[in-house]
């Protein structure tokens, strides 16, 4: 019985003793990964090998190798695979690394339910039914804006539930205690910066759009001041901005192409005729003489966000000009969890 694992693209599995590589093969069967045998090179040049290449590493050996071979490997919880050690017998799949966004506890029960043996986790929000607050942020398309995620959930783990302040729509968990305002709120979830910053983590959504006019040559630095400053003035954190769009006259324009890439944002170039179908935006004879659209910047970025309202009108700054739309986001509080896999056949 092979145990899917859709969470991992790629997985693979080392062992050390005779034993140990006998097990690897059974599990590899059920879960499609790729044995690697440490010998020719050792364990050390092995694992750093394979480090970058997969997104799940279960280690049949001793806790304390594994522990000693994988500490000059670590970065960061967003980047290290999720590892799971495992003994000879196949009885105990320890989580080991990157429990939550790495899918480490994940890894530990699909492990577990392809041996017949026992995920051990020791995350505290998984071991108290708590929500994982870095999990429930990444399903719900949520970036870290400031502060701590850690520090975050270790007042979650310790209270039993966390204060929150969001101005998007949707339930929370049961264990988020909404407040009415940013000043009260231990976690923040919104586009907008706070007043003040006294919150353990701020989180922000990634739905809104920038609409860019620019005149031809415009570097990509004025163009990055204009929008980032933009942005501040009205109190919208530019983290929040996922899209940027204009006239497809300027999808060739490598001050705004380079912008565009240097943020991830994706790009909507539209032509003339479809922003002049846009009601209700500022028109302006000089732009539509040069592009023969009544305006770029506004229509652009209400196309892009499928929106009727602007949070920004458009703002001339020299070379450019800037208007802001958002996407209407809407929370969930179910998230996929590391819950155990169904139990699979002992090997």
């Amino acid at each position: 019985m092979n145990v899917s694992h859709p969470t991992f693209k790629s997985l693979a599995i080392i062992a050390l003793t005779r034993g140990g590589k006998s097990l690897a093969a059974r599990l590899a069967a059920k879960l499609q990964a790729e044995v690697i045998d440490p010998q020719p090179v050792g364990l050390s040049a092995t694992l750093s090998d394979a480090w970058p290449h997969y997104d799940g590493l279960v280690l049949i050996m001793a806790t304390g190798i594994a522990v000693r071979t994988i500490a000059p490997l670590l970065e960061s919880k967003r980047s290290d695979p999720g590892v799971v050690v495992m003994d000879e017998a196949g009885r105990f799949a320890i989580s080991l690394l990157s429990g939550h966004l790495g899918g480490g506890n994940e890894l530990a029960h699909l492990v577990a339910a392809a041996s017949g043996g026992q995920a051990v986790i020791t995350t505290a929000s998984d071991t108290l039914g708590l929500t994982a607050i870095d999990l429930w942020a990444r399903h719900n398309n949520l970036v870290l804006a400031q502060g701590s995620l850690t520090a975050a959930s270790s007042a979650l783990v310790n209270n039993r539930r966390i204060t929150v302040f969001t101005d998007l729509e949707g339930p929370l968990p049961s264990d988020f205690l909404p407040v009415s305002s940013m000043e009260a709120a231990e976690l923040i979830i919104s586009n907008r910066m706070p007043p003040t910053h006294h919150a353990l983590a701020l989180l922000c959504p990634r739905n809104l759009t920038l609409g860019i006019g620019c005149n031809r040559g415009t570097s990509r630095e004025e163009i990055e001041q204009a929008a980032m400053t933009t942005c501040h003035q009205h109190g919208f954190n530019f983290l929040a901005v996922a899209q940027v769009a204009s006239i497809d006259l300027k999808n060739d324009e490598p001050g705004l192409l380079a912008f565009a890439a240097a943020h991830g944002l994706r790009q909507h170039w539209y032509p003339a005729g479809q922003l002049n179908a846009v009601p209700g935006v500022t028109v302006s004879s000089a732009v539509q003489k040069a592009t023969g659209a009544k305006a770029v910047a506004e229509p652009a970025a209400l196309l892009a966000a499928k929106t009727s309202t602007l949070l920004i009108r458009k703002t001339i700054w020299n070379n450019v000009t800037i208007a802001l739309a958002e996407t209407p986001v809407k929370l969930s509080a179910a998230y996929p969890s590391s819950a155990p896999a169904p139990a699979a056949s002992t090997i």
